[in-house]
């Protein structure tokens, strides 16, 4: 476009195809403001713009959502008529549909003396892709179509597909007369999204024709279910059928590991990105970053951060909450301020890192002057999620009061990780007045979720109030809730074994079960004395002990013991957070056998070593 812009400067007078040929050339270019300048330049000058120079025009004004330039367009187009041409009418109805004002897209369309498919399509997908999808609105405009072609049979169905309906979306599907491999595609990505996987297999094999983004739907189906072993098993089935993976896969594969800390796995893809030689932009870099930060493997995600030549926020914040999860609030805070000195404006997502990393440790001062400054000095409008962990820095700190006078002024409703925050503090310190507040508050909040009557119960317990202990156990019978059950996973030569309270489905749950006795007859010798405080409250103190014993991540420490090397690091996940006995109880484990065992409950991580966690026995 520089060499086409020199040459047209060397003419005398340009004629109307020359300008528009310019305008065109700048907009398909990707530069829209240029596209607007050379507008303008053209009116200066007094040349006749024609229905070839609108259309660009208006798709510059939707690439910058310029509205207010785009309704003088429209205002200009209608004293010249030309708002009836129907190219011109097509793309001002795509301009309002981009700004988000279907009504005014609808009124164009009204006003059109002729329509075409694309009219027609461009203002049914304003009504499938606004904000609030109105999918009767946009099947009574297909109805009324005089022809239909793919794309409009294709719109159609990825409006169903984006709501949910895919009862709707096969039935259109299997109307359609002319099925591209698109149309497979949004009903197989849906299908992923919304259904079972097994419907999503058996859609997969019926497909005449594939393609990568085919194979993605799958492998992305999978790892929204969390089943990591049959999305690796898709993965490798792709590349013995020769289906080259893009980086949509391999960001897909490695957020997989992630979910479930399956670190050798997240290994193994990292090595197959390097052998392959994939360009390591900014996007899968990000994702070895989260991935490893995710698996407790803190070295090596800073490794890959270090080596990259390009960060967005989104790398900074994986590696900053890495550090913060991990424990190593220091350094999370080292880089927030690195971040600052390289000039990265930080975000929402950052702010919540740097403020997990402050409550992680206790840093309450600092966590204070990171949320009053995030305002003033981000303009970053506090949200949801950093008052809920600004309750946590506090209460977890004991500053209960201050916590509840937190909540009081704050100007959002508060949520359910905002009272979740504070009862959990009340738990950890005995308040029992503050625990009966947020307990009430949570239930309203949330009907469903058991959790909050459970905690409240145990707090009932340690204060001694059987009455009330009773009374709430009442009412758990009545709402027919209770305690979710813990579940432990982990790892091993690239599978996932899960594992839950006392469960003895395991192929090796004989040998599971003797190495449970020997850790508890070596904790007994350590001088270990279980922690029943947390056990539900109408059991024995002697069952009480032996429940403890059956904790899902104890469990999966037994087999990481026998299935492993010695001296090799044990990686464990955890649904819920770690409970007093089994932190205690872990600490002793890994100085006993001598083994690294890192734990990433629903919190944190905790890296047991020596007899001693990276979260100094505060979380």
């Amino acid at each position: 476009m520089d060499y086409a812009n020199k040459l047209f400067g060397q003419m005398h007078e340009p004629t109307t195809f020359v300008w528009n040929t310019m305008i065109r050339g700048f907009q398909k270019n990707q530069e829209p403001i240029k596209t607007l300048a050379f507008f303008s330049q053209m009116r200066a000058e007094n040349i006749q713009s024609d229905h070839f120079t609108y259309p660009f025009v208006i798709r510059a004004c939707a690439n910058l959502q310029d509205i207010r330039r785009g309704k003088w367009v429209h205002g200009k187009l209608m004293k010249s008529c030309l708002v009836k041409d129907i190219y011109v009418a097509t793309n001002l109805i795509e301009f309002y549909v981009s700004c988000g004002d279907v009504r005014i897209a609808h009124k164009v369309f009204d006003e059109m003396p002729v329509r075409d498919a694309v009219s027609w399509t461009a203002i049914m997908s304003g009504y499938v892709n606004q904000s609030g999808t109105d999918m009767k609105m946009a099947q009574r405009i297909f109805d009324e179509m005089p022809t239909k072609d793919v794309i409009a049979w294709n719109t159609m169905i990825a409006g169903y597909v984006k709501i949910g309906d895919m009862k709707l979306a096969k039935i259109l599907f299997d109307e359609a007369p002319i099925k591209d491999l698109l149309t497979h595609n949004m009903l197989l990505s849906g299908y992923a999204k919304h259904c079972e996987t097994e419907v999503v297999l058996r859609f997969f094999e019926s497909m005449p024709e594939k393609d990568v983004v085919s194979w993605n739907s799958v492998i992305g189906g999978f790892v929204q279910n969390k089943r990591v072993n049959e999305a690796m098993s898709f993965f490798h089935k792709m590349q013995i059928e020769n289906v080259k993976p893009n980086i949509v896969t391999l960001v897909g594969v490695l957020s997989a590991c992630a979910q479930v800390g399956a670190l050798e796995t997240g290994r193994w893809i990292h090595w197959y990105i390097d052998k392959n030689r994939f360009s390591l932009n900014v996007m899968l870099c990000t994702a070895l970053v989260d991935m490893y930060s995710k698996c407790g493997a803190l070295e090596s995600a800073q490794r890959v951060f270090d080596l990259m030549s390009d960060r967005d926020v989104v790398t900074w914040n994986a590696m900053i909450m890495g550090f913060s999860m991990n424990g190593q609030s220091k350094k999370a805070l080292e880089l927030f301020y690195r971040m600052l000195d390289e000039e990265v404006r930080p975000n929402e997502v950052t702010m919540i890192g740097v403020l997990c990393a402050c409550t992680h440790t206790g840093m309450v001062d600092e966590g204070r002057n990171r949320f009053e400054k995030m305002q003033k000095q981000f303009g970053i409008t506090p949200k949801l999620e950093h008052y809920g962990c600004m309750v946590d820095l506090l209460g977890r700190a004991g500053l209960l009061d201050e916590a509840y006078d937190f909540i009081q002024k704050m100007p959002l409703v508060p949520h359910i990780g905002v009272w979740g925050a504070l009862l959990n503090s009340c738990k950890t310190y005995g308040n029992v007045e503050l625990a009966e507040y947020a307990t009430k508050h949570l239930i309203e909040l949330d009907h469903e979720d058991g959790g909050y009557l459970t905690t409240m119960s145990n707090i009932y317990a340690n204060a001694g109030r059987w009455n009330d202990v009773a009374r709430v156990r009442v009412l758990m019978k009545r709402k027919k809730i209770g305690k979710l059950p813990g579940c432990s996973s982990m790892e091993i030569n690239g599978e996932i074994h899960e594992f839950g309270v006392e469960e003895k489905i395991h192929p090796r749950s004989n040998e599971i079960y003797e190495m449970i006795d020997e850790i508890s007859k070596r904790l007994r010798a350590a001088g270990h004395i279980a922690s029943t405080t947390e056990v539900f409250f109408d059991v024995e103190n002697e069952e009480k002990e032996r429940a403890l014993f059956y904790h899902s991540e104890k469990l999966a420490i037994a087999f990481g013991l026998i299935a492993t090397d010695k001296g090799s690091t044990i990686r464990i996940m955890k649904n819920l957070r770690v409970c007093v006995d089994c932190h205690s109880a872990i600490k002793l484990i890994s100085e006993i056998f001598d083994r690294e065992i890192v734990v990433r409950d629903r919190c944190r991580f905790h890296h047991f070593k020596d007899g001693i966690c990276s979260c100094g026995d505060y979380w």
